[in-house]
C-alpha cells in the first residue's frame, strides 16, 4: 500500500538533517543490542526510500504486518528522544523545562535545598525571556518545596512567592484570553475572510468587546502587548481598517526592537508581524513604505544569529515570497512578478509538506492574478482550476468566490467562451451557497452573460456603463472588498482604452504619488 509521502514516520525521517540522521544512529547505536534491530533496520530503508510503500517493507520481511504498528511508534519516539538531544534543538524553552525537571528530581530525593537552587535561577531566566507560564511553573513547585522546608526566611519567602505567584497568574490569564480572542478572529477571517455587510460588523464588533479582557497597559509585558496587537490586528482585518491594520503590525514590529533578545527566543511571532505590516502596506497601496520594510525584513532573516530550524525556513520563505509577489502588484509590474513565478513554484513544492493548504492557495490565486495581469490566460485559468476544484471549504470561501469572478473573466479573454454559460451558472449557485453574491459580483456575471449578445461596435459603451457602475461601490464599507482580490476597475479602463492593464495600474499608481 502506498501512501505517497502522508505517512507521519515517513515524514519526520526526511526532514531530517544529515547531522541529524548521524546522531539518531549514534544515540540508538550505544547499546550493541540495537545494531539489528527492527526499528533501525525500518529507519535504513525509510531513509533510502522516495515514497512510503507499506507492502515494499513487509516484502523485505524487515518486520512482521502484526509488528509494524508497534515498530513504527517506538521509531517516532526514538527519533524525538534523539532530536531532543541535539543541541539545534534546545532552544530557552526546553532549557528551562530540563532544569524544571531536575529540580523536581532533585525535590523527590529530598534534595530541597538544590533544588531551590536550580528552580530560582530558572524563574529568573523564564521571566528574562518572557517564558511566565514556566515560571508560574516554577514558582508553585517553589511554594511546595517551602511548605516542607524551614528556613528562618519563611515569613518573607512565603510573602514573596504569593505575591510572585498572583502576578504571574494575572499576567498569565490576560494573555491566555486575548491570545484566544486573536485565534478566534484568525479563524473567523480564514473561514469567511472580511466582513461581508453591516450585520456581520455588528456581530464581529459585539464578538471582540466581549471577550476583551480588562488590564492596565503599564502592567503589561512583552508577551501581554503582543497579544494585544495581534487582537487588534485581526479585528481591524476584518473590519477592512487597513491603517489601523498597519499602525497595530507596526506596534508589533516595534516591539522586538524594545525587546531585541525576543527575536530568538520568538522567531515565529517576529516573522509574522512584518508580514501582517507589509500586508497593510500592500493594501495602503505605499510602494515606499513597502519596499523598506520588506528590505529591513530580508536584512534581518539574512543575518547569520536569525533562527533557522525547518519551521522558520518554511515561514520565511512564505512571507518574504508572498510579499515579493505583492510588490509587483503594487504598480502593475506584472513582467517581473510573472519571471519570478518559476523559481518560486520550485521552492514552493519543496516546502509544501510544511505548508499549510490555505497558504498554498493564496500562493495559487496570486499567481493566477499575475499571470492575468500580465496577458497570459491560459496559465492564470491553471492555477484558479487548482483553487476551484479543491473541495474543501475550509479554505477561505472569499478566496474560492473570487476566484471563480476571475476564472469567469479568464475565459472570456482568452477566448474560451464555448462553455461560458456553464461557468457562470456554477458560480452563480457557489455565491448563493456561501451567502458572498454582493453587487459587484452581480453586475459582473450579468455583464459577462450579457456580452454575447452585444454588437461589436457598443462593445466599448458596455465597458464604460459597467465601469460607471461599479466605480460607486469602491469606497463601499463592505462591497469595496471585491476591489482586494480583484482590480475590476483596471481591466475596465484597460478594455476601454485598449491598452495592458499593467498600463493602467502603472499610470494610477503614478497619478496617486
Amino acid at each position: 500500500m502506498t501512501k505517497d509521502q502522508k505517512d507521519n514516520l515517513f515524514l519526520l525521517i526526511k526532514s531530517l538533517t544529515k547531522s541529524e540522521k548521524r546522531q539518531f544512529k549514534l544515540y540508538v547505536g550505544r547499546l550493541e543490542v540495537n545494531q539489528d534491530s527492527k526499528y533501525l533496520n525500518l529507519f535504513n530503508f525509510l531513509d533510502k526510500s522516495k515514497v512510503y510503500n507499506e507492502s515494499a517493507i513487509l516484502e523485505r520481511e524487515i518486520v512482521k504486518k502484526k509488528q509494524l504498528a508497534n515498530v513504527k511508534a517506538h521509531l517516532y519516539r526514538q527519533i524525538l528522544i534523539s532530536l531532543k538531544l541535539n543541541p539545534s534543538h534546545q532552544n530557552i524553552r526546553s532549557q528551562i523545562r530540563e532544569q524544571l525537571d531536575f529540580a523536581s528530581i532533585l525535590y523527590h530525593k529530598g534534595l530541597y535545598k538544590q533544588s531551590l537552587k536550580i528552580l530560582d535561577k530558572s524563574k529568573e531566566v523564564a521571566i528574562q525571556n518572557e517564558e511566565k507560564t514556566l515560571a508560574y511553573e516554577i514558582v508553585e513547585l517553589e511554594k511546595i518545596i517551602e511548605s516542607q522546608y524551614i528556613t528562618r526566611k519563611i515569613s518573607t519567602r512565603t510573602d514573596e512567592l504569593m505575591i510572585q505567584s498572583k502576578e504571574l497568574s494575572t499576567l498569565n490569564v490576560i494573555s491566555s484570553k486575548l491570545s484566544n480572542l486573536s485565534l478566534q478572529l484568525y479563524g473567523i477571517i480564514l473561514k469567511s475572510g472580511y466582513i461581508k455587510n453591516e450585520t456581520e460588523s455588528k456581530k464581529i464588533q459585539a464578538y471582540f468587546y466581549e471577550r476583551f479582557p480588562r488590564f492596565e497597559f503599564k502592567e503589561l509585558g512583552f508577551r501581554e502587548k503582543y497579544w494585544l496587537y495581534n487582537v487588534y490586528l485581526w479585528y481591524s482585518f476584518l473590519l477592512q481598517d487597513f491603517k489601523n491594520c498597519y499602525r497595530y503590525a507596526l506596534k508589533w514590529v516595534d516591539l522586538f526592537q524594545e525587546y531585541p533578545q525576543m527575536i530568538t527566543v520568538n522567531p515565529v511571532f517576529f516573522l509574522k508581524g512584518n508580514n501582517y505590516l507589509l500586508e497593510a502596506l500592500f493594501f495602503i497601496g505605499n510602494k515606499e513604505k513597502f519596499q523598506n520594510h520588506l528590505l529591513k525584513f530580508q536584512e534581518a532573516t539574512s543575518k547569520k544569529k536569525f533562527p533557522n530550524d525547518e519551521n522558520v525556513q518554511a515561514l520565511t520563505f512564505l512571507y518574504l515570497n508572498l510579499n515579493t509577489i505583492n510588490l509587483y502588484f503594487i504598480d502593475g509590474s506584472f513582467q517581473e512578478g510573472v519571471n519570478r513565478i518559476p523559481k518560486i513554484k520550485k521552492e514552493l513544492d519543496s516546502f509544501k509538506n510544511r505548508l499549510d493548504e490555505h497558504h498554498v492557495m493564496i500562493f495559487y490565486y496570486k499567481f493566477a492574478n499575475m499571470y492575468f495581469g500580465h496577458g497570459n490566460n491560459k496559465e492564470c485559468i491553471y492555477y484558479l482550476d487548482k483553487i476551484i476544484s479543491n473541495k474543501s471549504l475550509l479554505i477561505r470561501e472569499d478566496l474560492q468566490c473570487f476566484a471563480r469572478v476571475l476564472n469567469l473573466v479568464a475565459h472570456y479573454e482568452a477566448g474560451l467562451d464555448y462553455n461560458i454559460e456553464a461557468l457562470l451558472k456554477s458560480t452563480y449557485k457557489f455565491l448563493i451557497k456561501t451567502n458572498d453574491l454582493y453587487e459587484v459580483q452581480k453586475e459582473m456575471i450579468k455583464f459577462l452573460r450579457n456580452l454575447q449578445y452585444i454588437y461589436p461596435q457598443d462593445i466599448k459603451k458596455a465597458f464604460e456603463d459597467l465601469r460607471d457602475t461599479l466605480k460607486k461601490y469602491e469606497d463601499h464599507p463592505y462591497e469595496r472588498r471585491a476591489f482586494l482580490y480583484l482590480d475590476v476597475m483596471s481591466w475596465l479602463e484597460s478594455k476601454i482604452q485598449n491598452v495592458p492593464i499593467a498600463d493602467v495600474i502603472r499610470q494610477k499608481y503614478y497619478n496617486k504619488q
